[in-house]
């Protein structure tokens, strides 16, 4: 749809309403872009509500369309307002350097992910989820957590510690860990202490523990920016190129014009997905990392790690109906975790405190 709406020249006629509404080049930005958006956004919203009947069809959600409308309303807000500033200064350093933009924009993507990674729990998250220290609401949890911290050697302040109201929309468990810097945190969903059982729940925290401890969010922006480094400088060549082949046919007069603006999301649409094994290999690579550390940290406190964490990858495998073995081109393409399978094979066989073994992250006497 969206290539039939560039070979439709239907970036010419958006600009062509932009420059007779306004002659500067800013101005007419704030016309073009979010019609784009809208577009965008339009194209995608039959499978984000396909998505979400079938979530509530099969027990995933409990979201109610009304506030899943309004869900949508406020993302749909926050990506317009993200476009017209994002896309404003691509072509704001498309017009002033024509052949080294993608640098100058790798820099403030750069910038803007780490700002925007500090600010998430702080702004973003609010609008969507409700927030509340997990001591406030279940100290003895949190003195059980204390236990898991202190066996990595550290002192998360319990202010660090948050508890997500997810069951006003999900049924399934999940934690995570957000945030850069000051604004760095642990989030479990309320779901997930009335699921899993308290050793689970031990482990599932382990291995959120495991992203905090092991900086996974700064390594996270560490790919990310190298990553979209090549990204840019491709989308750079291949941009330049088809608007000197097709761009008369297309109705694009120039990269750095308004009427190119179609061409570019279809590029970074085609580029996001081509590159989608790359940061999902990563990501799969990092959670790895984190069951290893999360099975680890709590061997001792309960009474079988590797039992404890089996059965923790498949009773939520079990609750989000996840496919346990899936084919594996689409693990490699689409999966940024490893499957259900491979993670609990691991656990199971993992034992690194038996003769002649050695845990990665802890030493053998702890």
């Amino acid at each position: 749809m969206f290539w039939m709406l560039v070979r439709l020249h239907t970036g010419a006629g958006v600009a062509r309403i932009a420059e007779r509404v306004a002659r500067r080049a800013w101005i007419q930005g704030l016309i073009v872009v979010p019609l784009w958006v809208l577009i965008l956004i339009a194209l995608e919203l039959p499978a984000s509500m396909l998505g979400h009947h079938v979530s509530l069809r099969f027990g995933l959600s409990v979201e109610s369309w009304l506030a899943w409308w309004l869900d949508w309303l406020k993302s749909t807000a926050l990506t317009l307002l993200l476009g017209v500033v994002v896309l404003g200064i691509l072509y704001a350093l498309m017009r002033r350097f024509p052949r080294g933009w993608w640098v100058g924009f790798w820099v403030f993507t750069v910038a803007a992910e780490v700002v925007l990674t500090f600010a998430a729990p702080l702004v973003i998250d609010p609008l969507f989820n409700h927030f509340t220290p997990l001591d406030q609401t279940n100290p003895a949890l949190v003195a059980q957590l204390e236990r898991v911290a202190a066996r990595g050697g550290l002192d998360i302040p319990p202010d660090r510690i948050f508890l997500m109201d997810a069951s006003r929309r999900f049924t399934g468990a999940n934690a995570y860990v957000t945030g850069l810097g000051a604004s760095k945190r642990i989030v479990v969903w309320d779901t997930t202490i009335k699921i899993e059982s308290p050793n689970e729940i031990l482990f599932t925290y382990g291995h959120e523990q495991g992203h905090y401890v092991l900086h996974h969010v700064a390594k996270g922006l560490a790919w990310s920016a190298v990553v979209i480094f090549v990204f840019y400088w491709f989308a750079h060549r291949v941009l330049r190129w088809l608007v000197r082949t097709r761009g008369t046919r297309w109705g694009i007069d120039a990269t750095e014009g308004w009427s190119s603006l179609g061409l570019v999301l279809l590029l970074a649409t085609v580029l996001s997905f081509l590159s989608q094994p790359i940061a999902n290999g990563i990501s799969r690579s990092i959670e790895h990392q984190a069951d290893v550390y999360g099975q680890e940290v709590i061997h001792g406190l309960v009474p079988d790690a590797q039992a404890v964490t089996v059965s923790s990858f498949c009773s939520d495998a079990l609750v989000w109906l996840d496919d346990p073995a899936p084919n594996r081109l689409v693990e490699f393409w689409t999966y940024s975790h490893p499957s259900t399978e491979e993670r609990a094979e691991f656990a199971a066989h993992y034992d690194p405190w038996r003769p002649g073994s050695q845990p990665k992250y802890f030493a053998q006497s702890q």
